[in-house]
Order: C-alpha cells, then structure tokens, then sequence
C-alpha cells in the first residue's frame, strides 16, 4: 500500500492553473522530493495533500484517507512543517510544543515525555525553556519539525525546509531528516529548489515546471539519463555548432539553451578535441568549454531549455497573477 496516491491532480486560481494534472504514488517509508523552482506549484500540490486547499479537479488519499472526504483523518496522520514561519515567538520553545500536543489531544504524561524525547533528538532540550524570539533560523526549523513529529504522523510533509538557512545549518538539518526516515520509518515528501538538498535527502525525485511533473526517478538514474559527461560550450554562433555536432556517434544528447549548448557522453575527455576541431573545421568560434559530471541541474535544462534560476525569475510573474487572483 502506498502512503501516498495522486490521480490528475489540478489546482487553477481562475484563468491560472498552478498544478496541471500531477499523478504519482509515495511509497511507505519514503522520503519522495518535488523539485523545482519558486511557483513551480510545488507548494500548492503539498497544501492540496495536507487538506489546506481544495483540489479543483483529481483525486489524492494519504495514508489511504480521501484529501476530500476525510479530511479530519488524513490531518490527523500527517505531519507538516511550512515554508513560512508558523511558531509563537512569545512562547518557549517547550510551550509551543506544548501547545501542539494539547491541539491534538495527547494526553498530558505521554505528551511530556514525547516533547522531550524530540526536543533532545534535534538537541534543543538544553534550551527548551527559552523564548523563540531568540532562537536562531536553524534552531526555529530543527523546533517545528520536533513540533511536526510530536502526535506521531505517519506522513511529514516539509516544505522547502531549509530555505534561507548557511551551509552549515543546512547541512546539519539534513541529518536530522535522515536520521527521522532511517530510524522512525516515517514518509517525507520534500518540496526543494536545491539541488545539492534533493540529491543528498531523496529515495526519488519528481522534477516540477510550470504545474507538471516532467520528469520522475532516483537522482542516480534521472542524471544517467543525461550520459556519463556533461560539455557545456559556451558561442555566439550555437545553431552552427548544433549542425555541426550532433550526428557525431559518440554523442548521447546534444541540446542549446540561451547563451550554450549542452551535450552528454560517456568519457568526454577522449572526446572533446573532436568536438572542437569539428568546430575550428566549420570556422565556430567557442568562447569557453567545461567538462562535468551530470547535476540535477542538468536534468532540468535538459528537460526544460532552462536552468532553475532562469525559470524563477519567470515564475515570479506568475506568482503575481496568483496573487491578484486570490484577492479578487
């Protein structure tokens, strides 16, 4: 049984449709990502799953609870932690977990002895008695995910859990979340726009653009998809590139973008003066040239012609529209 079931789910704000038809199933113990850019409609599917928006059309069950006809249950079974902010800074951090506990009923000496159980396991329970306000960013995430874990769920939705915390916090926050799938068993979904984060964290990764899962599979086979390198050729003069290379046999993928052109192949090395002198025989110019192993940034320009950070800035218009939409 999957902890998880999406059928053509869609979710419009007027004439905008912010999730297109997503189907995909999570599978018990988990830890599932959905990645992609800002307003990519990431957010909105998990506020679909989590009962906080209605679908517009498509049918989802998590922990085998309709997200339309059982809601109460399928709250009840899950977990979630928010992109924004949702502590109370005027409480402790003890109250706040306190607070949580009694919202879903758990009785007061098993609700005692869990908030410290989980204030100890993300080594906050030196500090659980101080106000929040004073907490540092990485602190408040390691808290509401504590918070997110206290009634039990068997489903932890995270929500871009990391975002705007350094490195270093980042990194710590990771062990966290694979230390709660590996020893508790618990499904995650994770909606991300990091790359390195969804490589490291998921079992599976769903690539999200503009509402659709483009692509699907383990980060392993999604950049083995691409070939064994990655050159990416900088010129001004790509399409003649492009005509030139691409029926060259040892290459697996040849694609342009922007301002390069991007091809895969296995040991590119033994192959790049042939590129370049096919290039230097049609009198191309390239203005520079690097060798690398495939990222799950590749992946998305493969997919899409454009890398994540290009597709934000095309998001934050639609996010715009959005907006006006909801306060008509």
């Amino acid at each position: 049984m999957y902890a998880i079931t999406v059928k053509d789910l869609v979710k419009k704000f007027g004439d905008f449709t912010a999730v297109d038809n997503l189907s995909f199933n999570i599978k018990r113990g988990e830890v599932f990502g959905l990645l992609g850019p800002n307003g990519a409609g990431k957010t909105t599917t998990i506020s679909m799953l989590s009962t906080m928006l209605k679908p517009t059309s498509g049918k989802a069950s998590v922990n085998g609870f309709d997200i339309r006809t059982n809601q109460d249950e399928v709250r009840k079974s899950i977990g979630i932690v928010f992109q924004d902010q949702s502590l109370d800074e005027e409480l402790t951090a003890y109250e706040n977990m306190d607070f949580h506990g009694r919202l879903y009923r758990i009785p007061k000496s098993i609700r005692q002895k869990k908030i410290m159980e989980l204030m100890k396991l993300v080594e906050l329970d030196d500090k659980k008695d101080n106000l929040v306000k004073i907490y540092s960013g990485g602190m408040r995430r390691r808290l509401e995910i504590a918070r997110g874990l206290l009634h039990e769920p068997e489903v932890l939705f995270l929500d871009e859990p990391t975002l705007g915390l350094d490195p270093q916090t980042r990194n710590h926050l990771w062990d966290y979340i694979e230390a709660l799938n590996k020893e508790k068993g618990i499904t995650i979904i994770l909606t991300t726009h990091y790359m390195d984060e969804a490589d490291k964290l998921c079992h599976r990764i769903g690539i999200v653009d503009r509402g659709k899962i483009i692509a699907m599979d383990t980060a392993e086979n999604l950049k083995n998809d691409i070939g064994g390198d990655v050159i990416t050729i900088v010129s001004s003069e790509r399409e003649e590139l492009y005509s030139a290379i691409r029926s060259l046999s040892e290459i697996k993928s040849v694609e342009i973008h922007d301002s390069s052109i991007t091809i895969g192949l296995q040991n590119a090395e033994k192959h790049v003066a042939q590129i370049v002198n096919t290039a230097s025989e049609k009198a191309i110019t390239i203005e520079s040239l690097f060798i690398h192993k495939p990222t799950l940034e590749d992946v998305f320009l493969h997919f899409t012609g454009r890398t994540i950070r290009e597709e934000e800035a095309s998001a934050k218009d639609k996010m715009r529209m959005m907006r006006k939409v909801r306060r008509r």
